[in-house]
């Protein structure tokens, strides 16, 4: 499993807890846990496509600059 399906994976627990919480405080708390772990899902997203984007553009062949 890939990390961001992995955060994602947690996210949902932690919103399941949240939901069935009784507790206010408690169920605030789960509910930003399972915000705090979207995020990490969307920020290494990001990254593993910028890194993407990174070697793509490093193997690419140089230009020919002969005339």
């Amino acid at each position: 499993m890939n990390p961001s399906d992995e955060f994602l994976r947690h996210a949902a627990d932690c919103q399941q807890m949240a939901k069935f919480t009784r507790d206010p405080a408690s169920r605030a708390t789960w509910s930003r846990m399972a915000e705090r772990w979207r995020q990490c899902a969307e920020v290494f997203k990001a990254n593993s496509l910028a890194a993407q984007a990174q070697r793509r553009s490093r193997d690419k062949p140089a230009p020919d600059l002969r005339h």
